[in-house]
This record gives structure tokens, C-alpha cells and sequence, in this order.
């Protein structure tokens, strides 16, 4: 799944976009309400991690706002705040779940799908499809045809990548940046040993190959000439 964090404690941020990515999801972060909301409404995130307590906007206002927009996006809030008015208030804002600080990861993950999967459309939501490539997002599973194709959670994080951005040029730095979350380039050929591996598994020699490399540039998901 690709999660949009909305989270203003670089420490929290930091522990919650480790745990994600070592679950197989794609974490955006945004750092103040008024950027959380942008994104929120710009984008096209499978589900949205909310802090209550944010600058510039804080996230009962995001919430009401993104409603108000019509964004039926999965929220779940974040806070620190926890009696049972707190609680109530940011459900009736709009928040589909409400976890207090401090939580166990484990439990935010398993919440976090749990409203992924009950939402209101799922099928735009948790399946990409190309050609004849499925991936199936919260049962983590990939099929090409008939055939499963067991991936580490590295390479799922990759091929969703690669999927959602269809037929257009992947550089290294995109892959570094949403995949791995390095702002820097390691200077190592990490991309290529991963997407190499990645290719063999998702194109046989019999099959239509799909993913590209675009030389001197990076990588693409579509259909071979």
C-alpha cells in the first residue's frame, strides 16, 4: 500500500515509516497540516496516518477539510490525546480509527489494513493490474496469469512502484527515494541487483516482457515492442 504519514516528530516519523516499510508498504511524509492536506488532495494514497497535534493546521482541521472535498481516504488518527471526548471528536471529524500515543506498531499496521480492506471501494484502492500482472495489496500477493510470484518485501515495494507509475521513465534517484528513503545516492548498484531479481521472477523467457530498462535512465512497466 502506498500510506501517507502526516507526522511533525522527525523521531515518530522515523520509527513509523521503518516499521511500514518492513511490512511492504510505501510511505509518504508530510511534516506540518497545511503540506498533509495538499497531498491528501492531490494525491492518491491507499490510506492516510494522521498526527492530531500538528503546526499550521492541526489534523481535526485536515480532516473536516478532506471530507468537506469529498476524499473518502482511510484516516487514521494519531494522538496523544486520549479520553473518550478526544476520541469521539476525531471520529466525528471524519477519522475512520483513532490509536493513542504511545501504540505498538503491530497494531497500527494491523489496523491500518484492516480499514484498507473494509473501505468503501476497494477494488480502486488495494489491486493494480497491467497486462496480465496482478498485485493484490493488502494479501501481499502477485500473479501473472495463472502463476504466483513470491516476492521479498523489497520487491514488492518496487513492482507497486513500478505499477503505479505505468509506462513512465522510473529513475534510480525515484526508486532510492520512495522505496529505500534515501535522500543520497549510496553509489552502489542496490537498484540494479533488486530489479534484476525483481525481472526474473516477473518475466519468464515465454512471457511478454514488462519491465524495462530505459538506458541511461532508469526503468519502465510496459508492454515489450
Amino acid at each position: 500500500m502506498n500510506i501517507l504519514l502526516v507526522e511533525d516528530d522527525d523521531r515518530v516519523a522515523a520509527h513509523i515509516t521503518k516499521g511500514l516499510g518492513d511490512a511492504g508498504h510505501a510511505v509518504d511524509v508530510a511534516t506540518d497540516g497545511e503540506d498533509g492536506l495538499a497531498r491528501i488532495l492531490k494525491g492518491s494514497h491507499d490510506a492516510v496516518i494522521l498526527d492530531r497535534m500538528l503546526p499550521k493546521m492541526d489534523g481535526i482541521s485536515v480532516l473536516r477539510a478532506m471530507r468537506d472535498a469529498g476524499k473518502a481516504t482511510p484516516v487514521i488518527v494519531l494522538s496523544a490525546l486520549g479520553e473518550v471526548d478526544d476520541r469521539v471528536n476525531g471520529l466525528k471529524a471524519g477519522g475512520d480509527d483513532y490509536l493513542v500515543k504511545p501504540f505498538a506498531l503491530s497494531e497500527l499496521v494491523a489496523r491500518l489494513e484492516a480499514q484498507v480492506r473494509r473501505g468503501a471501494h476497494p477494488a480502486e484502492r488495494i489491486k493494480l493490474e497491467f497486462a496480465d500482472l496482478v498485485m493484490d495489496l493488502p494479501r501481499r500477493e502477485v500473479s501473472r496469469g495463472r502463476r504466483k510470484i513470491d516476492l521479498t518485501p523489497r520487491e514488492f515495494l518496487i513492482l507497486e512502484y513500478l505499477m503505479r507509475h505505468a509506462r513512465q521513465v522510473v529513475t534510480r534517484s525515484m526508486l532510492l527515494e520512495n522505496v529505500w528513503k534515501y535522500r543520497f545516492d549510496p553509489q552502489t548498484n542496490i537498484i540494479d541487483q533488486h530489479v534484476s531479481r525483481l525481472r526474473q521472477k516477473v518475466d519468464r523467457p515465454d512471457e511478454l516482457t514488462l519491465i524495462q530498462t530505459v538506458r541511461g535512465a532508469g526503468y519502465t512497466l510496459r508492454e515489450s515492442d
